[in-house]
């Protein structure tokens, strides 16, 4: 069954320079040929940072949003905020168009439906912990005791219980970015906005933070629009992603199929590194089962490649997929899997070369 759309956008554009509006006279942002019109507005000296975006995001739906520097990413996330007021289209958030909001009905949808972390934690240094997570409370107006109980409540939720009267200067960068989770989840967003917030991280503690962001999403089932130039990051935490280039949306789909169906030779470029033994399902090279095939073990055929294949022993020929209510839907082989594996290698470097 088909999740509800929480959040959509429709021809959105974002025009830098002046009288950008120009180019839009009735808002609507839909025209019959997006790239010719963004190239006459780039002609004209303008810079097209959006140009005619258009997709959904489900209920519970960790949509990632990906490109290389420039590619207009987070000036789409802000745009569907409206931090950044957009040039033409529309932004639908539970069916109501955001750019017919007035400023105060905007003001309070931000306050009370989403929550925001970017890259740059933005903690206020003169505050401690438990009073950062709070302030968005105090802004709502919310009484002292119940603020801070509710700003404890998130601390805890994100491993932060005992620090409550720290300092940010005080803390690790990991830290730090929990801390901006915490103040983020504390308003009960049913939307969260999420700009590259791993990406300052090392290594090692965006790796711990993914996880707890994987954790967290467990438990609270939250619809995050999520912004990386990460591709393994995409990846492990997406649900769809949505690549994009030169403002426009080139590509969107699970990861699997953003990797083995690349819409473009951008796309498969932007994904030629990655692992394929990652993102391939057994779904995804499982065949009808038959008689003649010794079944030697069930995998849920959700489960990618690289778990799949320890599974094969020695005397197994041939492993069940089942779906989630446990039916079996189909089978695959180790010689299956290596030979889908070969084959969408080779069509990754036709399509990169094209």
């Amino acid at each position: 069954m088909a999740r509800e759309v929480k959040l959509s956008c429709r021809n959105l554009w974002k025009v830098y320079g002046a009288n950008a509006d120009s180019f839009f006279p009735d808002r609507e942002g839909k025209v019959a040929d997006a790239a010719q019109q963004a190239r006459q507005i780039r002609d004209s000296g303008h810079v097209v940072a959006v140009g005619d975006a258009s997709f959904d995001v489900h209920q519970g739906e960790i949509f990632i949003i990906m490109g290389l520097s420039g590619s207009g990413k987070s000036t789409i996330v802000r745009c569907l905020s409206r931090l950044v007021e957009p040039t033409a289209g529309h932004v639908f958030f539970n069916g109501a168009d955001l750019l017919k909001a007035s400023r105060e009905a905007l003001t309070d949808i931000r306050r009370h439906k989403m929550g925001m972390v970017f890259q740059n934690f933005g903690l206020m240094p003169h505050l401690n912990v438990i009073d950062n997570v709070a302030f968005p409370l105090k802004v709502q107006g919310m009484a002292p005791q119940a603020r801070l109980q509710r700003a404890a409540e998130m601390l805890e939720l994100v491993g932060l219980k005992g620090r409550e009267r720290s300092y940010p200067s005080q803390l690790s960068g990991g830290q730090q970015q929990r801390v901006g989770i915490a103040r983020s989840l504390a308003v009960e967003p049913e939307l969260w906005f999420l700009d590259e917030p791993f990406s300052a991280l090392d290594p090692l503690i965006r790796r711990q933070m993914q996880d707890e962001f994987l954790r967290l999403q467990k438990l609270l089932h939250k619809t995050i629009v999520f912004i990386t130039h990460d591709f393994l990051e995409a990846l492990r935490l997406g649900d769809r992603i949505a690549i994009m280039k030169d403002g426009a949306v080139v590509q969107i789909g699970t990861p699997s199929e953003v990797v083995t169906r690349p819409a473009d030779a951008y796309v498969a470029e932007f994904t030629r590194d990655v692992p394929r033994v990652k993102v391939i399902t057994a779904q995804d090279v499982m065949t009808p089962v038959a008689s003649e095939v010794e079944i030697g073990g069930t995998v849920p055929m959700h489960l990618s490649l690289e778990m799949v294949i320890p599974r094969f022993e020695s005397a197994v020929e041939a492993l069940a997929c089942t779906d989630e209510s446990g039916e079996v839907r189909g089978h695959i082989t180790a010689q299956g899997v290596l030979a889908a594996l070969a084959a969408e290698a080779a069509v990754a470097e036709g399509t990169a070369a094209r």
